[in-house]
């Protein structure tokens, strides 16, 4: 049994929201770079106990579809960025406009449009149900798993919580993706540049096609990001794995408080920005990790 496990167990009706959703989406916002979603999937790693991690080994060891891309990540790490290499797969165009939840907000007193459904707090809570879910197929938890792992990072993203509205833009930006800033001779959307980190994150390497960084530069950069954003700060809240709606809420009012700050098209962000937005990113990414480890040991205690 592959992949279609896991869409039989999707809510009535949600496969068909889904292809009006992309039909409706100009552009889909894919989260943290692969850097950025290994960095939350190395600090949960170290934090999870065993009986929790010898199961997601056991998971993630099943070779589900789309073979080629599941085969190549079968660590923990690596498959932090497997539901991003999936997205061209066939059969899994439905699961696109999952990585995010675009909660508007105006700057101009344009009308708001209405929340998207499903999203990525909706995933979250699907796939969680079919990872506690003693009936659920091993394929179907695999791929449960693997969705999970990467959708923790993505709602720690702040701009896969956001999008900015205004006359322009009626529907929505979709998290800054229409933003384009200046970097140096490129020209780069906002929402791309959060995905890297601010262009800290450990990138990709050379080569045709989807490269994530090389594993030996993930472990530096986690441990940066965990400096001064100790897991034992009481706004984690990690004793609570499973409040998605109020991890999104968070990243939104970073979006607006900060993300979105003073970026219009054209601008070249500043020292100032970017060293504050930087220490946001590497704080979510390691809020990110905590509470990824703390989901998966609640599950598997």
């Amino acid at each position: 049994m592959k992949n279609e496990n896991y869409r039989l167990q999707f809510k009535r009706g949600i496969a068909v929201a889904v292809v009006c959703l992309i039909l409706c989406t100009p552009s889909i916002s894919l989260g943290w770079g692969a850097g950025g979603h290994m960095m939350v999937a190395s600090i949960a790693f170290t934090r999870l106990k065993p009986n929790a991690r010898a199961k997601v080994k056991t998971l993630l060891a099943l070779p589900i579809d789309p073979t080629t891309q599941t085969n190549k990540t079968k660590d923990f790490v690596n498959a932090a960025h497997w539901a991003d290499d999936i997205r061209d797969a066939p059969g899994f165009a439905q699961f696109a406009p999952l990585h995010f939840i675009d909660t508007a907000f105006s700057v101009d007193g344009t009308p708001l449009p209405p929340l998207p459904t499903p999203n990525i707090v909706t995933a979250l809570e699907e796939n969680l149900a079919i990872l506690k879910n003693p009936a659920s197929s091993q394929n179907a938890q695999a791929q449960a798993l693997r969705f999970i792992i990467h959708f923790v990072g993505d709602i720690h993203q702040p701009l896969h919580c956001a999008t900015r509205v205004d006359s322009t833009h009626p529907t929505g930006d979709q998290g800054g993706n229409g933003v384009l800033l200046k970097i140096g001779d490129k020209t780069v959307k906002l929402h791309s540049y959060w995905d890297g980190g601010i262009n800290a994150f450990p990138k990709g390497g050379p080569g045709p096609g989807f490269a994530p960084p090389p594993l030996g530069t993930i472990g530096p950069a986690a441990a940066q990001a965990m400096v001064g954003n100790p897991a034992t700060n009481p706004l984690l809240k990690l004793n609570d794995p499973t409040n998605f709606d109020a991890w999104a809420q968070e990243s939104f009012a970073l979006a607006k408080s900060t993300a979105y700050k003073g970026m219009q098209n054209g601008v070249t962000p500043t020292a100032a920005y970017n060293a504050k937005a930087l220490k946001v990113a590497r704080q979510r990414v390691a809020w990110g990790g905590y509470r990824l480890a703390a989901l998966l040991n609640s599950i598997w205690p």
